[in-house]
């Protein structure tokens, strides 16, 4: 049976150690408040630290700097200063692989507060495609919705990842393509999409925190009409996301009726499709010009069939959309084999007609497991008292 736990609030200022165990407070992470606040504490005088947080924040999210004594625009005695207490660093990357497709997938190593646990991970994927780049980034490590076609819901849930260590995944990425400092043109990095490990509404307060520094025109500077959060449906949390973030959603429906979404989305037991669906018409902002993004796994003998279709197009009558229909991306021991390409085809052809853009995303990085469903780290369940203190 599955287990949804609301975590939505937790982990909110969860430490990230540095390398070695350094207990230095990391600046990565702070909102513009928070970073002016952790200055003030410092020493640094109120009337100073708007401007110190300015100086700091352009060396992280536009120049890309990880070490204090490259920020020349402080003087040498506040860098040594901000040595002693501040870090800078990253989380550990494992391993990148390299599709032969050029998708990109990093295996992040986070950092423990308990020594006597393994180092939690998570997956990060960056899709490269003519004129745009995607990178899909994680939420969680792990995930408790136990959804039956994606390999990240046959591992359970260790932890929320902290708003540093979401934004980490960003910088990381940017490392590795050499896109600092942030381009105004040309980007590589063009579209964020939280569709990684976890659900990002169960993390609200830390997504909502990296969400902030990610948009600011200062620094990453990524459009939230260029942010998409993905949620399987936790329906509280919806009107939320379009009133305290206001970037674009996502929700992974991959199915028509309740019986069949409560055996592929068991969090659709506690939010059945209807009400689901409600919460989607009274999205904030929701327009043609803001669309929900619908996405519709194809699943071979399961929810593929032209009646299917028809009863997708009946049940989203009145909301603008899009529906994304993503060709099922095989894993080990996976329960479900992917639909014939006719009768994705078929689908689409059913829901174009009624007026719905229906396009069939094309499968990227297969062969490192880097494709839609298939994110999976090898980290560990933390034990309940772990989980509390982090």
């Amino acid at each position: 049976m599955s287990v949804s736990l609301d975590i939505a609030h937790e982990n909110r200022t969860a430490p990230l150690t540095a390398p070695g165990g350094n207990a230095r407070a990391p600046l990565i992470g702070l909102t513009w408040p928070k970073l002016q606040e952790a200055l003030v504490s410092a020493g640094i005088p109120e009337k100073q630290a708007r401007m110190r947080a300015g100086q700091l924040w352009t060396a992280f999210y536009h120049q890309g700097l990880t070490d204090f004594s490259d920020i020349t625009t402080l003087s040498k005695p506040l860098r040594a200063e901000f040595e002693e207490r501040f870090t800078l660093a990253r989380p550990e990357v494992v391993t990148q692989q390299i599709s032969e497709d050029g998708t990109r997938k990093w295996l992040i190593r986070l950092a423990s507060t308990d020594p006597r646990a393994r180092a939690p991970e998570v997956e990060a994927v960056y899709i490269p495609e003519p004129g745009r780049g995607t990178l899909c980034i994680s939420s969680q490590v792990g995930c408790t919705l136990n959804c039956t076609f994606c390999h990240t819901g046959t591992q359970k849930l260790v932890r929320n990842l902290t708003a540093a260590e979401i934004v980490a995944q960003i910088l990381i990425a940017r490392d590795a393509l050499g896109e600092w400092p942030t381009p105004k043109e040309g980007r590589k990095i063009t579209n964020i999409v939280l569709m990684g490990m976890g659900e990002p509404l169960y993390n609200f307060d830390n997504v909502k925190d990296a969400i902030e520094i990610l948009s600011d025109g200062e620094g990453l500077s990524i459009s939230k009409r260029r942010i998409t959060l993905s949620t399987s449906g936790v329906v509280p949390m919806i009107e939320k996301v379009g009133s305290e973030i206001g970037c674009m959603l996502a929700i992974s429906l991959h199915a028509v009726n309740d019986p069949t979404r409560d055996l592929l989305v068991p969090l659709n037991k506690k939010y059945p499709i209807a009400e689901l669906l409600d919460a989607c018409r009274n999205f904030p902002g929701l327009s043609n010009a803001r669309r929900i993004t619908f996405e519709y796994v194809m699943l071979k003998g399961v929810n593929d069939s032209k009646e299917d279709a028809k009863e997708l197009v009946r049940l989203l009558k009145g909301i603008p959309a899009k529906i994304n229909l993503i060709p099922f991306n095989p894993w080990p021991g996976a329960p479900y084999e992917c639909s014939d390409w006719e009768e994705i085809e078929t689908f689409a052809e059913i829901v174009n007609r009624a007026g719905y853009a229906s396009p069939i995303r094309t499968p990227r990085g297969r062969d490192i497991m880097a494709a839609c469903g298939q994110l999976k780290s090898e980290s560990e369940r933390l034990k309940a008292s772990a989980l509390t203190a982090q």
